[in-house]
């Protein structure tokens, strides 16, 4: 027998009423969702799985165009590594050693044109001279040299004469800052007449310019002329001719020969003052300069003319052209020859130079 209860919960299923249509889509709703995330999900995946393997192979691509290109390069390798791989090493220290005994042959007198050797011209076809003097002059010294002409200088045909017993004497000057103007004709012009001059053509004929002189005299000189001894001399000295021949003629044969007065002195450093030396810190605190040949007139051998001709370039010229030939002896195995005689201000009776 049915109980009450039992009845009245068979009635209320058999009157529930049914679901409606809003709640049954949005029950279908849910039950797809995870369909859709899962598909979206998967389509994630393959897109970058796709674009991590694109990328792996454009890597593998780079890296091999990256090696292929660092193995054609060449390989960084220092100077001395490469002449030693192309066996240069040995050829250039041979080459260098080559120019220094071809430098020092030369400063010593040998290897002049095709001669053999030594300081004589055998076989070269030059004469060979017993000095070569330079009397240093300047654009306004016309009167100076009409005087020496007059004088302990010969002119023309004895001039000539001279030079065949082996003395060679000429006026040395430079040419004017503005070449080719009336200095300069007027030099032509006066050689043309006297053929006294030995022109300087690479030097310019100025006061500042006057230190660097020495170094184009002595080499114009020397490859003019091939002489024993070159003697270079102010123009306010007078000259006894005869007694720098006999000095000379007696030294013959010396090489390595610094002959003059030979005098020292104090560095000027203040720039107003006489004498100014720009490069006074060079002689130390006591500033003194070396023993050098007073510039009034000093003479060099051969071999040490020739030392200054080869290496004209690099040599530094002082305010002075004499304490710049001094500063290159220096340097150099020369003996030094301090003559009285050559003391042009000196008292001594047999002095060969005396000023005008």
């Amino acid at each position: 027998m049915e109980t009450l209860a039992s009845v009245m919960r068979r009635d209320n299923r058999r009157f529930k009423p049914p679901p409606s249509s809003s709640a049954a889509a949005a029950s279908a709703s849910a039950g797809r969702a995870p369909l859709v995330m899962a598909f979206l999900a998967c389509l994630a995946w393959v897109y970058v799985a796709g674009r991590l393997w694109q990328d792996a192979q454009t890597r593998a691509v780079l890296s091999g165009l990256l090696q292929k290109s660092t193995s054609n390069l060449p390989k960084e390798i220092s100077v001395d590594d490469k002449l030693r791989d192309l066996g240069c090493t040995g050829i250039g220290r041979k080459i260098a050693e080559a120019e220094m005994d071809i430098a020092k042959a030369k400063s010593e007198g040998y290897l002049w044109g095709n001669g053999t050797g030594g300081t004589g011209t055998e076989g070269s076809g030059r004469k060979k001279f017993l000095a070569v003097i330079g009397v240093y002059t300047g654009f306004g010294s016309r009167l100076k040299r009409n005087t020496f002409r007059g004088s302990w200088m010969p002119r023309g045909d004895a001039l000539k004469t001279l030079e065949e017993k082996g003395v060679v004497i000429r006026f040395v000057i430079g040419r004017s800052p503005n070449r080719g103007d009336s200095l300069d004709r007027n030099i032509n012009e006066e050689n043309r007449k006297t053929n006294d001059f030995l022109i300087l053509e690479s030097h310019e004929e100025a006061a500042e310019e006057l230190p660097k002189k020495v170094k184009f005299f002595f080499s114009a000189a020397i490859e003019a002329w091939d002489a024993e001894f070159y003697v270079k001399i102010d123009d306010n000295i007078n000259l006894d001719l005869a007694g720098l021949i006999e000095m000379l003629n007696i030294r013959r044969g010396s090489p390595g020969l610094y002959m003059g007065c030979m005098k020292s002195g104090a560095v000027v450093s203040e720039e107003e003052q006489q004498w100014y030396e720009p490069e006074w810190w060079k002689f130390g605190d006591s500033r003194t300069y070396f023993r050098h040949a007073a510039g009034s007139l000093f003479i060099l051998s051969n071999n040490l003319a020739r030392y200054i001709n080869i290496n004209s370039a690099s040599l530094q010229s002082y305010a002075h052209d004499d304490i710049s030939v001094g500063s290159w002896m220096m340097g150099l195995n020369a003996t030094y020859v301090d003559d009285d005689r050559l003391c042009c201000l000196s008292a001594v009776q047999e002095k060969v130079c005396s000023f005008g």
